[in-house]
């Protein structure tokens, strides 16, 4: 026997998801809305999917032209919104990038992303952490150093990487998903593990070289 609860539950559902894809359309973040006016720049034909996670100090956050950033994501500058000081573009994010769904790039003194960058989705990138030098304070509340952070122009960033604080990744570099990555890591190279070692590398001939065991040059 036919539920007659069904074509109600059908409509109800239709008319949530009908509703939702409306929202996800109308609470994109695009050249012209309220939210991207707050920031420090919103280059045309960038979007910010909607729903976000969290947009934390606009104003320090520069974005270029024709860059995409899916959903969920969390952009952020500083320790918090009522933080008084904060530096002019603590954020920069280069022209004609793919930032995947749930990224997490939190910069508290300078992080830049080139031109033509792509991510994976839950990519997290921080230019800080925490401390833990002092054995009487809750590690949550000792503040590490800031240490900027430079991702070159052209490269990938693969799903679930970690860019740890100090980190200065090449042009042209591919970054192997589920990699934690500090240090420095030369242009056109492909970089994977936890933590990442360099794993191939373009020589002066042009050819790809396969190496052993090398990791990056770790950052102070």
């Amino acid at each position: 026997m036919l539920d007659p609860r069904r074509p109600l539950r059908r409509l109800l559902n239709r008319s949530v998801h009908a509703a939702w894809r409306w929202a996800e359309h109308r609470g994109d973040v695009s050249p012209g809305t309220a939210l991207a006016d707050e920031f420090g720049d919103f280059g045309s034909g960038s979007c910010l999917a909607f729903p976000l996670s969290a947009v934390v100090n606009a104003a320090a956050i520069h974005i270029g032209r024709d860059t995409l950033i899916g959903k969920y994501a969390t952009l952020s500058v500083g320790y918090g919104p009522t933080q008084p000081v904060l530096p002019e573009r603590a954020l920069v994010i280069g022209d004609r990038c793919v930032l995947g769904a749930r990224v997490c790039v939190t910069a508290h003194e300078s992080i830049e992303i080139g031109d033509d960058v792509w991510f994976g989705q839950d990519v997290f990138v921080s230019d800080a952490s925490h401390g833990y030098q002092d054995p009487d304070v809750p590690i949550g509340r000792q503040f590490g150093a800031h240490q900027p952070v430079r991702i070159g122009s052209g490269s990938w960033i693969g799903h679930g990487a970690m860019v740890l604080p100090g980190t200065t990744i090449g042009r042209n570099v591919v970054v192997a998903a589920g990699s934690v990555v500090r240090g420095e890591v030369p242009d056109h190279a492909v970089v994977g593990g936890v933590p990442a070692r360099l794993i191939r590398r373009l020589e002066a001939d042009g050819s790809w070289t396969r190496v052993r065991d090398e990791a990056p040059t770790l950052a102070p």
